[in-house]
């Protein structure tokens, strides 16, 4: 009928699951548990038994009473066996609870560990990705300044005093066969532009500190206008990205310094062991994490491989126009030690 309401829905005794807490607390205690029907089989048993030997007993004599103590000594006698037997069993079930708490207990402490451990890993791949954030917005800047600024002409820049020498030996003529043609007719706009100075050059080399860095983008921008310094830096940045996706960063790095002799002796073609102190990264965790990627990461084994032979190219041009203090500079810089890296790990220097 339309007039009365529904009726209640039947209450079955259970509760719906707590969430975090396991099934052995939320369910309700059995009413009979295996302790208790041995409990009443035995307490059964024992009354049938005594009944039996009332029933074989022979009667007293006549004139023969059954004084209060013994009275009480049968009672004893027949009710003492009982309490024993739910004595134990009252002590079976007890243990048997205290073990299903002790149990869930366990299983509480091991999640709130599980959800801790979990927690942390979390708030240590925030931070990893703050950093790449980081980074990639002075990418993203970087390549923003060098769009803006394209056709933007520095005074102070392309009017180097005297002592501003360039890095590079020569403007480079592009040889047939590379990425562009010679034109036929005119000057290309390489040997027109003013040489990257070596300050310049290594400043860029480092990349910008963080976004407000504008002396670090400046630098940057001139050295992207070198096509030979462009492919250096454009495979230092794919190489320092991928190393950072591993958790490796250069200013995590503390390698030992080399000396400049030894550095000119690298850029003159000698290799072997007396190379060895240029790949001076010690730390053992990073030197593991690039091995294990250059085994098993194509992609990342191909750009080292790149950004191995552009430095060498590079600096074995640099080298002809820097001084000692400069080149010790240039080998402080996150490129140099993104080389040293590398070329530790593809045994440049043995």
């Amino acid at each position: 009928m339309s007039g009365m309401s529904e009726p209640a829905p039947e209450r079955t005794g259970e509760t719906a699951p707590i969430a975090g807490v396991p099934a052995r607390l939320e369910a309700a205690p059995k009413l009979i548990s295996r302790s208790e029907v041995i409990a009443l089989a035995l307490s059964a048993g024992w009354l049938a038994l005594v009944g039996l030997f009332w029933l074989t007993l022979p009667e007293p004599p006549p004139g023969q009473e059954t004084d209060a103590l013994s009275l009480v000594m049968t009672l004893v006698a027949i009710g003492l066996p009982i309490v024993m037997i739910w004595v134990a069993a009252v002590t079976a079930r007890t243990a048997r609870e205290m073990r299903a708490e002790a149990q869930a207990l366990k299983a509480t402490v091991e999640a709130m560990r599980a959800a801790w451990l979990a927690q942390n890993q979390s708030r240590a791949g925030q931070r990893v990705e703050k950093k790449l954030d980081e980074i990639a917005a002075a990418a993203r800047q970087a390549e923003t300044a060098i769009v803006t600024f394209t056709s933007r002409r520095d005074t102070h820049v392309t009017q180097p005093s005297a002592d501003r020498k360039a890095a590079l030996t020569a403007p480079r003529m592009p040889a047939p066969g590379e990425d562009q043609p010679a034109l036929a007719l005119g000057t290309p706009a390489d040997a027109l532009a003013q040489p990257v100075s070596v300050a310049d050059f290594i400043c860029a080399l480092n990349f910008p500190d963080n976004a407000e860095d504008r002396e670090g983008f400046r630098a940057l921008r001139r050295a992207l206008e070198d096509r030979t310094m462009a492919k250096l830096i454009r495979a230092a940045q794919d190489v320092l990205n991928l190393l950072s996706q591993d958790g490796i960063y250069m200013d995590d790095l503390k390698p030992d310094r080399a000396r400049p002799e030894l550095w000119r002796r690298f850029a003159h073609g000698e290799r072997g062991r007396e190379m060895a102190a240029l790949g001076g990264v010690r730390d053992r965790s990073s030197l593991a994490l690039t091995a294990g990627r250059m085994r098993g990461d194509t992609i990342f084994r191909d750009a080292a491989h790149h950004f191995l032979r552009q430095f060498d190219r590079t600096f074995s041009e640099f080298e002809q126009n820097a001084s000692d203090q400069e080149i010790a500079e240039l080998a402080e810089t996150r490129t140099a030690r993104a080389f040293m890296l590398l070329g530790r790990v593809t045994g440049t220097f043995d």
